[in-house]
C-alpha cells in the first residue's frame, strides 16, 4: 500500500482531506460530558404516609413494594428509607445497560400490583415513580427582591409555573421543589369541637360532602322531542374556592333551625401544603428546586437547556421576583474539558519541539504536524458514529494517542532520512526502500497496540463503560495512525523532503547535540554487546526485576477514582433528634455565615427538612459553591477540612462538610458506602449496637476516618397506649380513635379545591396551640356509640420512649448506612478491607453489603486480572501469527515486566493507588513496552537474513533503532508532561494518569512534588537498562538460515 501512495501523493491528500472534513462536521454534533454514562440506572419510588411512625411506614408501605420489586428484570439492588416526617422512598438500581424506560414501566407495574395492599391515605396521595440519579445536577431558586412575596407565595409560584416546565426538559430526571405550594388549611380547635359535641370525622365528612365536583348533566340532551332546539350544560358550584366559602360549610343543623358552621370550630386560611421544608440563598428566604439528571441525560446539554428555559420564564415573573442558579455542577465539566484541550495543545507543542531537536529539519518536523490533526479528526468522526462523547477519558485517550501518532510518523521519517544520508538516494527512492523495511513493523505495532486495548471494550459493568470509551478511542486513533503512516506520511516524504549529504548537522547547537548523542550511541552499543555475551547473568537479573515487579504490584493500595476538586462541597447537618425546625434553622444560619466569611465561597444554598441522610425537622443540607479555580488558593478538600474544624465545634448539631463523588450518580458524597444488615431478625436496637461496635473498632484501627451513620438518629417518641377494654366499655371503637388522633395531629388530606386555576389540597389539622404537648393528646375527645364525647385520658396513657426516626432497608433487610473515608496514607481499598474484617467479627445474624461507588470498585478490581491476562494473550497471539513463530513473540513480551516495574515504582513513590486510571495505563504499557522491542526485532531479522550473526544482528539493530526509539520515548514523555503538572479542574484525574504514561515511555519516575528533570546520566541509564534487555531478547530468536552470499 505504501508503494502505491508514494507514486500517488494527490490521492493520499484527497483521502486525508475527506477525513478532516468528516471530523469537522462531527465536532459540533458530538456531545460533551465529564465522564461517559457510567452510573447505574436508577428508578425512585416515593410517597407519603403522613402521621405514621417510620417502622409502620416500613412495614405497611415499603415492604410490600420491595417484595414485588424482587421480580423486576435487571434489578441490581434497592434501598428503602422511611422517615418520621412520613416520607417513604425506594431507590431501585439496575444493572448497567438496562433500558431505563422499560425498567420504569416494570417498576410502575409492580407498584400497581401492590397498590391495593397499601394504606388508603397513601393510595389517595399517590405513589410517584421517577427516573433520577442520586445527586443534584443544579439548583434553581426564586427570590423576592422587594420582600412582597413570602416563602409560601414563592413556593406556590415555582410549583405552578416553573417546576412543570423544567421537568419537561430532556435530560431532567426529577425536579424536587423544597418549598410548599398553597393549600387550604383548616385549623381545628379541639376544645370547641368537644363543647359542640363534634368529632374530627364530622369535619372531614362535611368537607368531603360539601366541597365536591358535581356532574349535573344537560338541559335538552338526547334523546329529546323533535321540536327541541337548544341544549345547555347545567352547572352547580359544588367545589368551594376560598376560605370564606369553606367557613360556611354546615357541620350540623340543629332542630331549632340554627347550624354549626366550620368557621365556628376552626380557623381557615390559604396556607402551605406542608411546613416541612425551608430554603435560603446566602441567608435570604427563597424557593429552591433541586434538579436531578436522568440516567441517560447529558449534564452540559441539560444545564444549558435549564438556563435557557429560566431566562425565558423570567419574562413572565411577577414584579419583584427574580431567579438565581446558585448551584450548578456543570462548570466543572466545562472547565475539565477545556483544561484537557489545553493539555492536548501543550502536548502537541512539546512533542514537535522534541522532534525538531532530533530531526533538526523543519521539513521533517512539519510532516507529523500535518498527520496528527488528520488522525485526531478521523477519531472524532468515529466517536460520533459510535455514540461516544467528548469527555475526560476520551480526551485523555487523544493526549496519549498523540505520542503514538507521532511515533509512527517518526519511524517513517527517521528511516527515510537515514537511507538518504547513508546511501545517497533521492527522497522518492529512499522512501520506497524505507517503507519496504518498516511496513511490517508498522503493521505489527498497530496490531499489537490495538490488541492491547480491544479486550477492554468487552468488559461488563460501569468500569467496562469507562474502559470501552477509552479503549475504542485509542484503537481508532492507532488505526488512523497506521493508515496515515502507510499512505500520507510516505507520500509527503517522497514529495516534500529534499536530498541531503550528511547524516546529521555538525555545526552549532545541533552539532554539539549530535556529537554527544553519537558518543552515547557508541557507548550504548558497547554495553549492548557486553550484555548479549552475558545472557545468563542478565536473565537472572531480569527474573529478580520480575519478582520485584510482582511484589510491588501486590503491595499497591486499591481505589476506584481519585477525588476531584469539583468547585463545591456539600454539608450535611443534623440537629438533636427531637429538635424543632427552628433550632435547625439557627444552625443552618450559623453555618451559612461561617461559609460567607471564607474568601473562596461564592454562594451557599441551605435547605431545612431535607438531607441525603433523610427528611425531618432536624435535617438540613448546605450546598457551597466556590469561585473559579484560578481565583482561589485552597482546594475544595482544604476548605472542607477548615469548615469541619468549625462545624465540629457546634454544640447543638452534628455537621460534616463532604466532597461529592468523582462520578455523578455513584452516591451523593465521596468515600465508601457500607450497609450493615440485620439478617437474623435481631431488631433495631441490636442493629444499632452492632453499628456502634464496628464504628468504635474501626476508629481505633487508624485506617478509616470520618465514620458516620448516614441517617437520622433515634429520637424521643410519644407512645400512646390504648386500653382496649376500657375503650370498649366506653363504647369507643379503635377505628374512631385512630382516625381522631391522625386527623388532629397528622395533617390529614381531605380533597382538593380550585385555587387560581389549579386544583390544590384541603388539609385538616388541630390548631398549633392544641398539639404542643402530651397533655393535649389526652385532652382530645372521640365520640362513642351513644353520641357522647369521651376524652382520651379515659382509656389511654402516654409515655416517652426512644425509637427510630428512620428505618432503612437494603435488599429487603433492615440496615444501617455507614459512610466513611480512608485515613491519610491509606487507600479506599484498604479502608474497605478493614470494614469487612471488622464486620466478620460481629455476632451471628449480621451481614453486610457494599453499594454505589464501593460496589463498583470491588467489581472493577475483580475484573482487572482477567483484563491484563486477555491483553497479554491477544498481543502474544497476534505477534505469533505475524512472525510465524512462538519464540520471537516471547522475546518481545519479555520486555513488558520492565515497563510495569517502572509504573509500579512511580506509583509507589507517589503514594498513588491502583485505580481505574492505573489499570488503563497498565494496559497501555503492555502495548507500548512491546512497541520498541518490535522495532528492534524487525531490524534484527532483516540483518540476520542479510548474513549477519545472531549477536551481531541484535547489536546492530539496537544501535540503528536507538535514536528513533529514544526520540519517540522522549516525545511521548513530554507529551504527557502537561498531565503531570496539571492544576485546577480535573487535575486529580490528569495527575493520576501521569506516572503510568511516563513509565510507559521509560522515563524515570518523578519526585514527590514535581516531575523530575531527565538528566543525561538518567537518560543513559534508562536507555541501557531498557534497550539492552530488548536486544538480549532479540538474541533469543529462532535461528534464521543465512542467505548464500
Amino acid at each position: 500500500m505504501a508503494q502505491f501512495f508514494i507514486t500517488r501523493p494527490v490521492l493520499a491528500w484527497v483521502i486525508s482531506i475527506f477525513i478532516v472534513i468528516a471530523g469537522l462536521i462531527s465536532l459540533p454534533s458530538i456531545p460533551v460530558a465529564q465522564y461517559p454514562q457510567v452510573a447505574w440506572p436508577q428508578i425512585t419510588i416515593s410517597t407519603s404516609y403522613t402521621g405514621a411512625a417510620p417502622g409502620e411506614i416500613n412495614q405497611s408501605v415499603a415492604q410490600p413494594i420491595e417484595d414485588e420489586l424482587n421480580g423486576v428484570e435487571g434489578l441490581a439492588y434497592y434501598e428503602s428509607v422511611s422517615d418520621s416526617s412520613g416520607a417513604m422512598s425506594i431507590t431501585a438500581t439496575f444493572e448497567p445497560g438496562t433500558d431505563v424506560a422499560r425498567a420504569q414501566v416494570d417498576v410502575q407495574n409492580a407498584v400497581a400490583r401492590v397498590e391495593p395492599l397499601l394504606p388508603q391515605s397513601v393510595v389517595d396521595q399517590g405513589v410517584l415513580v421517577e427516573e433520577a440519579g442520586s445527586g443534584f445536577l443544579m439548583m434553581v431558586a426564586l427570590t423576592s427582591d422587594d420582600g412582597s412575596l413570602n416563602d409560601i407565595a414563592l413556593g406556590d409560584y415555582i410549583n405552578r409555573n416553573v417546576a412543570g416546565e423544567i421537568r419537561r426538559i430532556e435530560g431532567v430526571g426529577r425536579a424536587q421543589v423544597f418549598a410548599p405550594e398553597r393549600a387550604l388549611r383548616i385549623w381545628i380547635d379541639p376544645a370547641k369541637m368537644t363543647g359542640l359535641n363534634l368529632s374530627s370525622a364530622d369535619v372531614v365528612a362535611a368537607v368531603r360532602a360539601q366541597n365536591a365536583q358535581v356532574s349535573a348533566g344537560k338541559v335538552g340532551a338526547d334523546p329529546n322531542p323533535v321540536g327541541q332546539q337548544l341544549t345547555a350544560n347545567v352547572l352547580i358550584k359544588g367545589q368551594l374556592s376560598d376560605p370564606e366559602e369553606f367557613g360556611k360549610i354546615v357541620l350540623r343543623a340543629n332542630p331549632d333551625g340554627s347550624a354549626v358552621l366550620l368557621r365556628d370550630v376552626a380557623r381557615i386560611e390559604i396556607g402551605a401544603e406542608t411546613y416541612s421544608f425551608g430554603s435560603r440563598i446566602n441567608g435570604k428566604p427563597a424557593a429552591a428546586m433541586g434538579i436531578q439528571l436522568s440516567t441517560t441525560g447529558n449534564a452540559l446539554n441539560t444545564s444549558e437547556a435549564v438556563h435557557a428555559k429560566m431566562e425565558e420564564l423570567s419574562q413572565f415573573f411577577p414584579q419583584g421576583v427574580s431567579y438565581q442558579i446558585p448551584y450548578d455542577t456543570t462548570p466543572f465539566v466545562e472547565a475539565s474539558i477545556e483544561k484537557v484541550l489545553h493539555t492536548l495543545v501543550e502536548a502537541m507543542v512539546l512533542v514537535f519541539a522534541v522532534m525538531f531537536l532530533f530531526l533538526q529539519n523543519f521539513r521533517y518536523t512539519i510532516i507529523p504536524t500535518i498527520v496528527v490533526p488528520i488522525a485526531l479528526a478521523g477519531t472524532v468522526a468515529v466517536m460520533l458514529v459510535a455514540g461516544f462523547s467528548i469527555n475526560v477519558l476520551t480526551m485523555f485517550a487523544m493526549v496519549l494517542a498523540i505520542g503514538i501518532l507521532v511515533d509512527d510518523a517518526i519511524v517513517v521519517i527517521e528511516n527515510v532520512e537515514r537511507i538518504m544520508a547513508t546511501e545517497g538516494l533521492p527522497p522518492k527512492e529512499a522512501t520506497q526502500k524505507a517503507m519496504g523495511q518498516i511496513s511490517g513493523a508498522i503493521v505489527g505495532i498497530t496490531l499489537v497496540l490495538a490488541a492491547v486495548f480491544v479486550p477492554m471494550a468487552f468488559f461488563p459493568g460501569s468500569s467496562g463503560i469507562i474502559y470501552r470509551q477509552f479503549a475504542l478511542t485509542m484503537v481508532t486513533a492507532i488505526l488512523f495512525s497506521a493508515f496515515l503512516a502507510l499512505t500520507l506520511t510516505p507520500a509527503l516524504c517522497a514529495t516534500f523532503l529534499k536530498p541531503i549529504k550528511g547524516h546529521h548537522e555538525r555545526r552549532g547547537f545541533f552539532g554539539w547535540f549530535n556529537r554527544n548523542f553519537d558518543r552515547l550511541t557508541a557507548r550504548y552499543g558497547q554495553s549492548v554487546s557486553l550484555v548479549t555475551r552475558r545472557r545468563l547473568v542478565m536473565m537472572v537479573f531480569y527474573l529478580v526485576l520480575v519478582g520485584a515487579t510482582a511484589l510491588g504490584f501486590l503491595r499497591l493500595p486499591t481505589s476506584f477514582l481519585p477525588n476531584e476538586d469539583q468547585g463545591f462541597i456539600i454539608t450535611d447537618v443534623q440537629t438533636p433528634p427531637a429538635a424543632s425546625s427552628n433550632r435547625t434553622d439557627q444552625v443552618l444560619a450559623a453555618a451559612t455565615q461561617m461559609y460567607a466569611a471564607m474568601p473562596e465561597v461564592e454562594n451557599t444554598v441551605s435547605i431545612r427538612g431535607f438531607s441525603f441522610s433523610g427528611q425531618g425537622p432536624n435535617a438540613g443540607l448546605i450546598f457551597t459553591t466556590f469561585k473559579d479555580w484560578g481565583e482561589r488558593e485552597r482546594s475544595a478538600e482544604d476548605i472542607a477540612m477548615a469548615a469541619n474544624m468549625q462545624l465540629f465545634g457546634y454544640q447543638d448539631a452534628q455537621a460534616f462538610a463532604l466532597s461529592p463523588p468523582p462520578i455523578p450518580g455513584f452516591g451523593t458524597t465521596g468515600g465508601f458506602s457500607f450497609r450493615l444488615q440485620d439478617r437474623g431478625g435481631q431488631g433495631q436496637e441490636a442493629l444499632l449496637a452492632a453499628a456502634g461496635q464496628i464504628m468504635a473498632e474501626a476508629q481505633k484501627g487508624g485506617i478509616v476516618t470520618g465514620l458516620r451513620i448516614e441517617g437520622l438518629p433515634s429520637a424521643a417518641q410519644v407512645f400512646v397506649t390504648i386500653d382496649r377494654e376500657k375503650a370498649n366499655a366506653f363504647g369507643v371503637t379503635f377505628a374512631d380513635i385512630s382516625a381522631t388522633i391522625s386527623q388532629y395531629l397528622g395533617s390529614a388530606y381531605v380533597n382538593d379545591f380550585p385555587n387560581a386555576g389549579k386544583m390544590q389540597r384541603v388539609m385538616v389539622q388541630a390548631d398549633d396551640n392544641a398539639r404542643m404537648s402530651t397533655e393535649d393528646i389526652l385532652a382530645l375527645t372521640v365520640r362513642n356509640t351513644n353520641g357522647g364525647m369521651v376524652p382520651f385520658s379515659s382509656f389511654a396513657s402516654v409515655t416517652w420512649e426512644q425509637g427510630p426516626s428512620q428505618v432503612v432497608g437494603y435488599n429487603g433487610y433492615p440496615s444501617i448506612r455507614i459512610a466513611g473515608n480512608a485515613a491519610p496514607g491509606y487507600s479506599s481499598g484498604a479502608a474497605m478491607a478493614e470494614m469487612e474484617r471488622l464486620a466478620e467479627q460481629l455476632p451471628q445474624g449480621f451481614g453486610y453489603e457494599w453499594t454505589g461507588q464501593s460496589l463498583e470498585e470491588i467489581q472493577a478490581g475483580s475484573q482487572a486480572t482477567l483484563l491484563y491476562a486477555m491483553s497479554i494473550l491477544f498481543v502474544f497471539l497476534l505477534l505469533s501469527g505475524l512472525y510465524e513463530s512462538w519464540s520471537i513473540p516471547l522475546s518481545v513480551m519479555l520486555v513488558v515486566p520492565l515497563g510495569v516495574l517502572g509504573c509500579v515504582v512511580a506509583v509507589l513513590l507517589r503514594d498513588m493507588p491502583n485505580d481505574i486510571y492505573f489499570k488503563v495505563g497498565l494496559i497501555a504499557i503492555i502495548g507500548l513496552s512491546a512497541k520498541n522491542a518490535i522495532l528492534i526485532v524487525e531490524f534484527a531479522k532483516d540483518l540476520r537474513e542479510q548474513g549477519q550473526s545472531l549477536i551481531e544482528a541484535a547489536v546492530t539493530a539496537a544501535k540503528l533503532r536507538f535514536r528513533p526509539i529514544l526520540m519517540t520515548s522522549l516525545a511521548f514523555t513530554l507529551g504527557v508532561v502537561p498531565l503531570a503538572i496539571a492544576t485546577g479542574p480535573s487535575a486529580a484525574s490528569q495527575n493520576a494518569s501521569r506516572q503510568l504514561y511516563i513509565c510507559a515511555s521509560h522515563v524515570p519516575a518523578g519526585t514527590p512534588k514535581r516531575l523530575a528533570k531527565v538528566s543525561p546520566e538518567n537518560m543513559k541509564a534508562m536507555a541501557l537498562a531498557c534497550l539492552s534487555f530488548a536486544t538480549s531478547e532479540a538474541a533469543m530468536m529462532e535461528p534464521i538460515p543465512k542467505k548464500v552470499p
